[in-house]
């Protein structure tokens, strides 16, 4: 039954529902997920797309930025991979157009799982399930990066958090939010962090320079779309990041120097509205901003195909 004022709930806020993902190829998604939690996409056989986007943790790893082959420490903080479906692009930087595109790059990065596309494709090849999984998936017997990326990008699009209270109340159970929560939101709105936070993912729709007001200091070498771009005017320009499920997702911001969520909002606050919260307003803030929690992924853990005897197991970071 729809509740009433559903449809004006929806027009007249300038954040929309997201939708419960809706599976087509299932075949693809599943061989997708073997290939997201495989470890043997990686040099040392012990990191897989599941280690830096682990979805018991809200799609990331809560770390400030992500551990790599040989213990290397990462220049940058993980984004969630939930919901990133509906960005504008992959990366903080933007450098991937798409899922399918950005699915290939950690594979092959030495800081990151540290294969080359070419071994990674050869593990694939010697082991006859995932050949023959290959082959029902797209119909034929290439089995090239292409189709390993195709399959991840296919999973990830699936990892999608509707049902958030927040969503809830945007199509008109005006009992979703507490009073609290909700005067966090008028107050979102009021100061203008929703001109950045906006749409279905509540941001990664936009590229916004990190200190408008106020300059960001940090300690990070990440130089944002000016890495891409090659132009100076892009230095600290990031995608913003969507705050879906956001209390789940810490330490924030691109270089992971924000711990908790009242440190974020004050930061935030000051670089980019050139204002101070109250510690009642910043506390309704965080109240609104966890009600952007919605229903995590259920999945079961796949049954990664065997190794056959002629593949070699890589050893420990060699």
């Amino acid at each position: 039954m729809v509740l009433a004022g559903t449809a004006m709930a929806q027009s007249s806020e300038p954040i929309q529902p997201i939708k419960a993902a809706k599976i087509t190829e299932p075949a693809k998604v599943e061989l997708g997920k073997k290939l997201f939690f495989d470890p043997r996409l990686s040099k040392s056989g012990f990191i897989s797309c599941n280690s830096c986007h682990n979805l018991s943790m809200g799609g990331s790893d809560n770390l400030k930025t992500s551990i790599g082959d040989k213990w290397q420490k990462g220049p940058i903080n993980s984004p969630t991979v939930l919901n990133s479906r509906n960005s504008l692009a992959q990366f903080w930087d933007g450098r991937a157009k798409d899922l399918k595109a950005q699915a290939g790059g950690p594979i092959a990065n030495p800081g990151e799982m540290a294969m080359t596309h070419d071994l990674a494709v050869d593990m694939l090849r010697s082991i006859p399930q995932y050949v023959s999984e290959f082959k029902t998936v797209f119909g034929n017997d290439k089995l090239t990066i292409d189709e390993v990326t195709a399959a991840i990008a296919a999973f990830e699009d699936t990892l999608v958090t509707p049902n958030s209270r927040f969503d809830q109340w945007l199509k008109g159970n005006k009992k979703a939010l507490k009073p609290d929560e909700l005067a966090g939101y008028h107050l979102f709105k009021k100061n203008g962090c929703i001109a950045c936070h906006n749409g279905v993912n509540v941001g990664g729709n936009s590229f916004q320079k990190m200190g408008t007001v106020e300059s960001f200091a940090t300690t990070s070498t990440a130089e944002g779309r000016a890495g891409v771009t090659g132009q100076e005017a892009d230095r600290f320009r990031f995608k913003v990041p969507s705050l879906r499920n956001v209390e789940l997702t810490y330490p924030y911001f691109h270089d992971g120097s924000a711990d908790t969520l009242p440190q974020a909002v004050n930061t935030m606050s000051r670089l980019q509205l050139g204002r101070a919260f109250s510690d009642a307003e910043n506390a309704q803030i965080v109240a609104f901003l966890k009600t952007l929690t919605g229903d995590q992924p259920k999945l079961t853990l796949p049954i990664l195909p065997p190794s056959s005897d002629a593949t070699k197991r890589p050893q420990p970071f060699e």
